[in-house]
């Protein structure tokens, strides 16, 4: 009965791949104790994962930033896959989502990952951020951001 039990949790165990819990863990945003993203303070635009799949508005030579949780202690990041040609990629910073995660001995858990850009000239293209492990070049991405910026 226990070798049986035990079996049961070990497949149990097995069945849950890298990626599923690095999307279960990006997609519980925490709530207690959270910390805001550290985005810039000289950016005008925040968007966020509630954004995904919109139009964002933005002025031309206006810094604006796509924040985003990730994993990045499972190897999980987020990076542009691509972007317009009149956006230019400004900058990443990155940051606890909680203050727990400050305090000695606390390992993993979600992180911001956020990414700035600039629109240089006007226009309206997609920018399509993916999160994936670096390394595995040859996998599909674990998640995908899309937005729309109209520059004007």
């Amino acid at each position: 009965m226990i070798r049986s039990a035990s079996f049961a949790a070990a497949l149990a165990l097995a069945a849950c791949t890298p990626a599923q819990e690095a999307k279960q863990e990006a997609n519980s945003v925490p709530t207690n104790n959270s910390v805001a993203a550290p985005t810039p303070s000289d950016v005008t635009v925040r968007i966020t994962q509630e954004q995904n799949g919109q139009t964002v508005n933005v002025a031309l030579n206006q810094r604006f930033a796509i924040e985003l949780v990730g994993v990045p202690t499972a190897g999980y990041i987020w990076a542009p896959a691509s972007v317009p040609a009149f956006i230019t990629p400004a900058g990443e910073t990155t940051g606890n989502t909680t203050q727990a995660q400050s305090q000695p001995g606390y390992t993993g858990g979600n992180h911001w990952e956020v990414t700035t850009f600039i629109a240089n000239a006007a226009g309206t293209g997609e920018i399509v951020m993916e999160q994936r492990r670096p390394w595995e070049t040859n996998e599909p991405a674990n998640q995908t951001f899309r937005v729309t910026i109209h520059a004007q």
